[in-house]
């Protein structure tokens, strides 16, 4: 029987013709075409080797949705985010999503005109926003925002406006230091201090000055997970104007905490409760539990936005003002964190993060209890800590640690801890929506497993320069990330 050779992709074996037995580059176009099908199979192969994002406990990003919005995304994957004239009813969710969010963050109300709404628009705030790419372009956004109302101020008194500088603690997210480099800015990072792993309100007082155009406070350290005291700041900050004259405005980095928080800690006054609060911002793609990339950049007024930064677009016969540093963008994960707000309502919020949250606080109890580890947080307020080694271990690092559970699958961060405690090396785990308390007791499996293999070490066998996550490395050797 004569060789028959396989010529159409419909019957051909998924494995033969060019994809198996043809060079494929890699850093030019090829110069035939091939069928999707074929392309799909060769990318899907190589992505395999890619560590399981459900399994990466470094990252804040979600990483599970329902199916229904995985579809509902598919569907608008291809609506530009920035064309509102348009797409208009993408931009009426998009507004909605930021009445919901100023709702949930306590910007002050608009009685009179909520009075005189139908009830589907009642409740109005006088917060003004706009989704971003993520919270670090809506970080970017609060301090662009905070730099020109202090130059504006500065104007207006007759007072030069060069060398401005923003106060921060040096665990914040890098986006802030990108922002001050980019804009001109000095970033006053306060350094760790012993057991202080975050800003406190004395240490960020002492730093203000005149040409300070603001305080930025974290809901939700990346390092370890805990909240800064924001309510502390703000009272100190108020005395600072009380005693000097100084109005320095606070802006909140909420980028995980602001979908916690409102939750889970009710009676923790953050937001714009305070009236030093002038800005928020916040991750709809991590605790917001959408798909990347989407984030979150509100004021507590349009006063608080300075007016030139404003472009104005019109849609469904109204004006939609925009303030974004990029342009092209899906409307997919706007529309995704519009089916979450209505998906899972305060409620659903709240038992999604209160899962979270207990599953963290078992973590860190059973790493605590196998005696090998020390934790500096516990998962009580973001669902996130970090552990060290307990003092008397000797035989591996926490690199060691790290390394030996990759070879389960598991992605567990090792690395130094904040500026200046860079000899604390720690071990963070993020837990995040569709982690659950059986995959929890499976990685204490593993790390039991892994402690009784470590410990027969003579001593250990990685340090810090194999650490395989750079969120705690220097700054100089500009290796410093984010989530």
């Amino acid at each position: 029987m004569p060789h028959v050779k396989y010529r159409s992709p419909s019957i051909a074996p998924a494995y033969t013709g060019r994809l198996s037995t043809d060079p494929i580059p890699s850093l030019r176009l090829p110069d035939e075409a091939m069928e999707p099908a074929a392309a799909y199979r060769f990318i899907h192969d190589e992505l395999m080797l890619d560590g399981s994002s459900r399994l990466n406990l470094a990252t804040f990003v979600t990483t599970w949705m329902d199916p229904e919005a995985e579809k509902l995304m598919a569907e608008t994957f291809d609506k530009n985010m920035i064309d509102k004239d348009e797409y208009p009813q993408t931009a009426e969710l998009e507004a909605r999503c930021v009445a919901m969010l100023g709702r949930l963050w306590n910007a002050p109300s608009r009685d009179d005109e909520a009075a005189a709404s139908p009830p589907a628009t009642t409740g109005a705030t006088t917060a003004v926003g706009c989704s971003t790419t993520g919270s670090s372009e809506a970080a970017m956004l609060a301090g662009l925002a905070l730099k020109r109302r202090w130059e504006a101020r500065r104007r207006a008194a007759g007072e030069p406006t060069d060398r401005p500088n923003i106060v921060m603690g040096a665990n914040v997210q890098v986006c802030w230091e990108k922002f001050a480099r980019y804009w001109d800015v000095e970033p006053r990072l306060v350094p760790m201090e012993g057991e202080r792993f975050h800003l406190d309100a004395p240490t960020a007082v002492e730093r203000c000055d005149e040409r300070t155009i603001g305080v930025v406070g974290i809901l939700g350290s990346t390092f370890d997970g805990s909240y800064e005291p924001i309510a502390d700041i703000a009272a100190a900050l108020d005395d600072l104007q009380q005693r000097t004259g100084l109005d320095v405005p606070l802006h909140v980095d909420a980028a995980s905490g602001g979908f916690v928080a409102p939750f889970l800690d009710e009676e923790l006054v953050w937001d714009f409760r305070l009236p030093r609060v002038a800005s928020i911002n916040a991750s709809g793609h991590k605790y917001g539990l959408v798909y990347p990339g989407v984030g979150w950049a509100l004021w507590r007024d349009p006063a608080m936005l300075p007016e030139e930064l404003v472009f104005h677009v019109s849609y469904l016969g109204g004006d939609m003002p925009t303030f974004a540093l990029n342009f092209s963008r899906p409307g997919a994960q706007v529309v995704a964190q519009y089916f979450q707000f209505l998906r899972l309502g305060i409620d659903g919020y709240r038992r999604v993060q209160q899962g979270s949250r207990d599953t963290a606080i078992r973590l860190a109890d059973g790493l605590e209890a196998t005696g090998a580890f020390r934790p500096l947080t516990r998962g009580d307020e973001l669902p996130v800590f970090a552990v060290t080694l307990a003092d008397d271990v000797d035989a591996f690092s926490v690199y060691d640690v790290s390394a030996t559970l990759r070879e389960r699958g598991w992605l567990v961060p090792a690395y130094p801890f904040v500026e200046a405690r860079e000899d604390l090396h720690v071990l963070r785990i993020v837990v995040r929506n569709g982690f659950s308390d059986d995959l929890a007791d499976l990685l204490l499996a593993d790390v039991r497993r892994a402690l009784a293999r470590l410990a027969r070490q003579p001593a250990p066998v990685r340090g810090a320069e194999h650490a395989d996550f750079s969120h705690g490395a220097h700054r100089q050797a500009g290796t410093r990330r984010g989530d």
